[in-house]
């Protein structure tokens, strides 16, 4: 077991008493995701309600780590392999779609200890964590999805990571204008990822084929990052609280729903000894000018341009840089951690383009995780992106 986890695991989680109404003729566990949504206004705190430091765990400094890969990396032992290869081939054996895997029929009895005490790490401690030496090239596409959903099962529960419906979902380069940002997802091109978080409690990705040059990966504390701005730039922070940061959904949207969502930046947790919940990311707030020009929302003011910079600038010099090979999984949370990409350039063909499998998994609050100040906050599939009833789809490749 890493040296940075939990000795003992949590308590499983339990089943919600409210069962879900989404027709299982469509939604395989009958679980619908969420969805995006604006927050409960009603809820947000004012700056005044926020720490001036935040301590524990989840603060973290990058000088910590950066020449201890022990303390965040797990190499895969031949016997969690082994356990991991026997419970891919039962399922695959079976014959249940992929949409519908799940720990009742992905059983880890060894290796399930971990991953339990792995979530408790990602959800309430340094909020990541390197798995090494997953054999991707040796199972194939097919056995290494099944394999990896697996894993996350034990984790959170899969949500739509787009308007189709992927809840396996791919970073590739597909040769789409990254320069279109109200029109295109970045991670469907080699452009650069600034610092953000997913729309997701959990996301873990598993490299498949890396780059020629670039696509590494950089990761920072935003508890970190909150106290180095309320040191340096408190008037930033405050900017970062109010609730006037709107967000695009790149046309992501389902009947009746606005094309984008106000919210803030650092939100407070619900109830007692609230913890401080990070949300952003500067390609959905700075693609809306579709909608300032035509007087529909207000354009990011100059206070609300310094921030965003100050805000980049600042997880940058923070941030722990790591590079992912191949067989190499990376789980974080998006609560406490704001993650970024450099910019990449893949080999020429017949080479393989870089790619990345991707899973948004979510943790709801009955279950352990963050009490946020959505409406969605207990649903189990919590957050995520869902186009009216779009089903859930598990390609294992990019489309």
């Amino acid at each position: 077991m890493a040296p940075a986890l939990t000795a003992s695991a949590p308590a499983p989680p339990h089943t919600l008493s409210s069962p879900s109404t989404a027709p299982k003729s469509i939604f395989p566990d009958g679980i619908k995701t969420s969805g995006q949504h604006p927050p409960l206004y009603d809820l947000l705190q004012p700056y005044s309600a926020f720490p001036k430091t935040i301590t524990g765990p989840t603060v973290w400094d990058a000088a910590d780590y950066a020449s201890n890969p022990e303390r965040w990396t797990h190499p895969f032992s031949a016997s969690e392999i082994a356990e991991i290869s026997a419970a891919a081939d039962a399922f695959i054996a079976s014959g249940t779609p992929l949409t519908g895997i799940s720990q009742s029929n992905f059983t880890l009895p060894e290796f399930s200890t971990f991953l339990k005490s792995l979530r408790h790490e990602l959800l309430n401690g340094k909020g990541f964590l390197l798995f090494k030496g997953f054999p991707v090239d040796e199972w194939g596409l097919r056995k290494s999805a099944v394999a990896y959903m697996g894993l996350g099962t034990y984790l959170g529960y899969f949500v739509s990571q787009n308007g189709r419906g992927h809840v396996l979902g791919h970073v590739k380069d597909l040769g789409e204008d990254s320069s279109q940002i109200d029109k295109v997802r970045i991670y469907r091109t080699n452009a650069r990822q600034f610092f953000h978080a997913d729309d997701s409690d959990l996301v873990g990705l598993l490299c498949v084929a890396k780059a020629l040059e670039g696509g590494e990966s950089d990761l920072v504390s935003s508890h970190h990052v909150w106290n180095v701005l309320q040191q340096e730039h408190p008037d930033v922070a405050e900017e970062l609280v109010k609730p006037q940061w709107y967000f695009d959904r790149k046309g992501e949207t389902s009947k009746g729903e606005e094309e984008w969502i106000k919210t803030s930046v650092f939100y407070l947790e619900k109830g007692e000894n609230p913890r401080v919940y990070s949300k952003w990311d500067p390609y959905y707030v700075k693609s809306l000018t579709r909608f300032s020009d035509a007087g529909r929302i207000p354009p990011l003011s100059p206070a609300q341009l310094r921030a965003a910079q100050i805000l980049e600038d600042t997880c940058v010099r923070l941030s722990l840089h790591m590079i992912l090979d191949i067989g190499d999984i990376q789980f974080l949370s998006n609560e406490h951690v704001l993650h970024a990409r450099t910019a990449y350039k893949d080999y020429p063909p017949p080479a393989p383009r870089r790619h990345l499998m991707r899973l948004w998994l979510s943790t709801p609050e009955a279950e352990g995780g963050w009490k946020l100040p959505f409406h969605d906050s207990q649903e189990k599939k919590r957050g995520g992106i869902q186009v009216n009833d779009t089903p859930p789809v598990a390609p294992t490749d990019a489309e």
